[in-house]
């Protein structure tokens, strides 16, 4: 008899869990068994906390995480696209991958990196106002490698919070970085011991919860030109990724490059 017991709750409990800590909303991505990756129950269930938070005048900072210590977000769930599943938040598609990457709310979001953090991963970081690291965590966009791009923000945001060679150098060769690199490129704030990860990071989100919650908000809109809920700055960078998204993901090497990956070997490129 086989025991389903696991598989069972891990079908049942929510993919992204909430805890208020005070003036704090900690959201944790809870798919271990998936690293984290991201399906439509996860877009969804991050964009309306993030929505939640950025509505609720007690809320005044966000913590993003992700369950266990191996993964912080393996980026998009293969297995659900392959299946036909929608990866995009179920009602408000406009807040995009994650429910986050064009998802600009004025509420402050910190990402406590507790592991890997590839391809999406990693664009969820990109997105998030601070980020967090534990000293094992590593950052990446290999999409290169699978024939894909990183289409999530990644291919312009990287290049923006980086030296723009060495943003060219991730993106091209698809190889990651460690926690460490990251920090000494500024890509990120601190690195702390992975145990100490989740306590620095709600020690970061109270020092700015403390501080005038409209003024904090106010400056956020003001540093990434927030109008309306929008960036109107990235409108055309968008619209670039967009043409380049499609053109990519329907050629044959977008196929090869998954199907080499599940088959354990090199993949073919034929350019087309």
């Amino acid at each position: 008899m086989t025991d389903t017991s696991s598989s069972s709750a891990t079908e049942s409990r929510p993919a992204v869990r909430r805890e208020r800590r005070g003036n704090v909303l900690l959201v944790t991505i809870d798919r271990p068994e998936a690293r984290n990756a991201v399906n439509g129950e996860v877009s969804t269930q991050l964009g309306d906390a993030l929505h939640e938070a950025d509505t609720d005048p007690e809320l005044r900072v966000v913590v993003l995480t992700g369950a266990g210590d191996q993964s912080f977000c393996a980026g998009a769930d293969l297995k659900a696209i392959s299946r036909g599943e929608d990866i995009f938040p179920a009602e408000n598609r406009q807040w995009g991958f994650a429910g986050m990457v064009q998802h600009f709310v004025s509420v402050p979001v910190i990402a406590a990196v507790n592991g890997t953090a590839l391809g999406g991963g990693t664009e969820i970081a990109l997105a998030s106002d601070l980020v967090v690291a534990a000293d094992h965590a590593t950052f990446g966009l290999p999409e290169v490698k699978r024939g894909l791009v990183a289409a999530a923000g990644g291919a312009f945001r990287l290049p923006e919070q980086l030296p723009h060679r060495i943003a060219m150098e991730m993106m091209l060769t698809g190889e990651p970085i460690s926690a460490r690199r990251a920090h000494e490129l500024h890509l990120i704030n601190r690195v702390v011991p992975a145990e100490t990860l989740l306590d620095s990071a709600l020690e970061l989100a109270e020092v700015i919860a403390a501080n005038a919650p409209l003024a904090v908000q106010a400056s956020k809109r003001i540093a990434l030109s927030i109008q309306d809920g929008a960036r109107p700055g990235e409108v055309d960078k968008w619209r670039v990724n967009d043409t380049e998204m499609i053109n990519v993901m329907t050629s044959e090497d977008a196929m090869e490059g998954p199907r080499a990956f599940a088959e354990k070997r090199a993949p073919v490129w034929k350019a087309r």
